[in-house]
């Protein structure tokens, strides 16, 4: 049972395990992406019931695009789709989106899908659902780190007055997503133990939560057990 008066603020996850679940049942990879959709659908919606603020679903890394063409191609008409389909009731339900990530890169269709869900939940006041798309943690590093050193050659700053607030400010994070704290909660589905390049700076803190299931099968009653589970562990930040 959860406690939904020490519930996190901010909640990460990395929807991991649609290829193996497609696999397990014999069907093809895209069919894995499209159920994956319905699970962080159903994720979406249990977040905001349980009262959190932010949720950041690690949606197509960098790397991601090594992928077969035909499977990368189906996982940004599947993100048109969900978008489409889903873009009144975000919007009915006071869902403000963010996307992190340079997604400019993305086919004209998803960009302009994903620009139109910015635009129409913009002024929302509710959960706040971060979409990182074609995003990695260390290239969002080196970005910021670059921000930084073109003050430094123009004079604007000097090496020694560079603070962490300042690094987190020129992050993905923080040039789109005001006054969000770093996530309390990192779940990852699928058995994997990693990070695989996800807001790792933001991550210093985090409490990691690594489920075994595959995430279209990572119902609201799984979030739940991981939410326990982070509620169960005693946060001491590097102190007794």
């Amino acid at each position: 049972m959860i406690d939904k008066e020490r519930m996190p603020v901010h909640v990460a996850v990395i929807m991991d395990g649609n290829g193996r679940w497609a696999k397990s049942k014999g069907l093809p990879r895209l069919a894995g992406h499209n159920a994956g959709m319905k699970a962080m659908k159903k994720i979406v919606d249990h977040s905001d019931k349980l009262g959190i603020k932010y949720l950041t679903v690690y949606a197509f890394s960098t790397e991601n695009w090594k992928r077969s063409i035909t499977e990368v191609t189906g996982i940004f008409k599947l993100l048109v789709t969900y978008v489409n389909s889903d873009l009144q009731e975000l919007v009915e339900n006071n869902v403000k989106v963010k996307v992190l990530g340079n997604y400019s890169e993305l086919p004209k269709d998803a960009v302009k899908s994903l620009e139109k869900t910015l635009a129409d939940t913009a002024d929302n006041t509710g959960l706040q659902f971060n979409i990182a798309l074609n995003y990695g943690g260390r290239g969002e590093i080196k970005e910021a780190v670059r921000a930084l050193g073109e003050k430094v050659a123009a004079g604007q700053l000097q090496p020694g007055d560079i603070t962490e607030e300042m690094i987190s400010d020129e992050l993905s994070t923080g040039r789109l997503h005001a006054d969000v704290p770093d996530p309390e909660l990192i779940i990852r589905t699928s058995g994997e133990l990693r990070l695989s390049n996800f807001l790792l700076w933001q991550s210093a803190y985090s409490e990691l939560v690594f489920s075994d299931v595959l995430w279209p099968d990572f119902t609201p009653e799984e979030y739940e057990k991981a939410i326990a589970e982070y509620q169960s562990r005693d946060r001491r930040f590097g102190g007794r």
